[in-house]
């Protein structure tokens, strides 16, 4: 457990009366840490939208305004770290970088972890207008933690083989000036299974069964030669189902275990977001196994399995399948606090990332990428 006073956290993010997404993924995890956590809402519904029935209201950009601006009159908005999420449109994530802006300005030390939750598996589920605006939060964050189609979103890159996943990191980090890289739940594809060498993704990763998640720190800034970043990437096996808030808890996870690294850092030892993100996939991993576990127990009209045409005929079943499945974070509160949260899963240094056919990555310019 960590010890007492060791910041506050600003989370901003959504929010839901029932189960566990947003901003309710978060901040009993980071409680739990020991972190003092200032809760904003974006969205205020019932439930998670999967359940494709669900109430609430979205947080407008006054409302969001006049939340900062009381917060500030009474000396309330003191974060030593920042959490984003999800923002649905425009309007309303303009006033959430405006007020981050403010606050990294103030106090250049806090730590941001910026999640640009946009949307998954080639489909957005936000306002297109919102990408220029994370785009110009990019240089601002410490961590950012996109998925997969995340990145190709701000990137517009689509990422389909090891050099456009390199000019993927390039451009995050060099055009975008980003420290701190984590891209989870990346499925094992056919060519990232062929890239990864046995070493790098673990004994226990099966092609068409295993997640990857991927951790690239830039490059000390005035390195004129080299990689632009040092790579590590953990293995898990997948949990089959539905499962929501996954990357909201995993996100909180890896700013909640993220220290800063030291003026005089070794050369020997790994970065320090390599910790906390072995240790954020380390329990979010276990506890999706907990939540599995749990919803396996059910009766069985109360643990169906996965089928969009089954639940288009019969709406009531997809409720169902949803309850089941929400995160059991009360329950699994020991695998949050590190008592009961198993075998840390190391993250592995990937010595030849930015080689390819052989030969070493030649410059780190993101103009003048050359991969031969």
């Amino acid at each position: 457990m960590a010890s007492e006073d060791i910041g506050r956290i600003m989370s901003i993010q959504s929010h839901v009366a029932y189960g566990y997404v947003g901003g309710k993924a978060a901040t009993f995890p980071l409680q739990l840490l020991g972190y003092d956590v200032d809760v904003v809402n974006t969205v205020n519904f019932s439930n998670h939208s999967g359940y494709r029935r669900f109430g609430g209201t979205k947080a407008s950009a006054e409302e969001l305004d006049a939340m900062f601006s009381a917060m500030k009159q009474n000396g309330l908005l003191r974060p030593t770290r920042i959490l984003t999420g999800f923002v649905f449109g425009a309007e309303a994530l303009s006033v959430v970088a405006r007020s981050v802006t403010k606050l990294l300005q103030d106090d250049p030390q806090i730590v941001y972890l910026l999640d640009p939750v946009m949307g998954d598996a080639g489909r957005l589920y936000v306002s297109p207008d919102v990408i220029p605006i994370y785009r110009s939060l990019l240089p601002k964050a410490t961590i950012i933690t996109p998925n997969w189609f995340e990145a190709e979103t701000i990137t517009e890159i689509k990422i389909v083989d090891r050099a456009s996943l390199q000019k993927v990191l390039t451009v995050l980090h060099e055009t975008y000036s980003v420290p701190n890289v984590v891209i989870s739940s990346i499925p094992m594809a056919k060519w990232l299974w062929d890239a990864t060498l046995t070493d790098v993704r673990s004994a226990s990763c099966d092609q068409e069964q295993s997640l990857l998640c991927l951790t690239s720190v830039r490059a000390a800034p005035g390195t004129v030669s080299g990689p632009p970043s040092v790579v590590y990437t953990g293995c898990v096996p997948l949990v089959p189902g539905y499962f929501s808030g996954v990357g909201d808890l995993f996100s909180a996870l890896v700013l909640g275990h993220y220290s800063p690294p030291s003026p005089s850092p070794s050369t020997d030892s790994p970065p320090p977001l390599v910790r906390a993100v072995s240790l954020a996939l380390t329990k979010t991993h276990a506890m999706l196994c907990f939540t599995e576990k749990h919803a396996f127990m059910l009766p069985p009209e109360e643990r169906t399995v996965t089928d969009d045409e089954l639940d288009e005929a019969n709406p009531e079943r997809r409720i169902r399948r949803m309850r089941a499945r929400e995160l059991r974070l009360v329950q699994g509160r020991k695998i949050l606090s590190g008592e009961a949260m198993g075998e840390l899963r190391e993250m592995r240094k990937w010595e030849g990332f930015w080689t390819s056919d052989n030969k070493a990555y030649t410059s780190i310019h993101p103009t003048l990428y050359c991969s031969a």
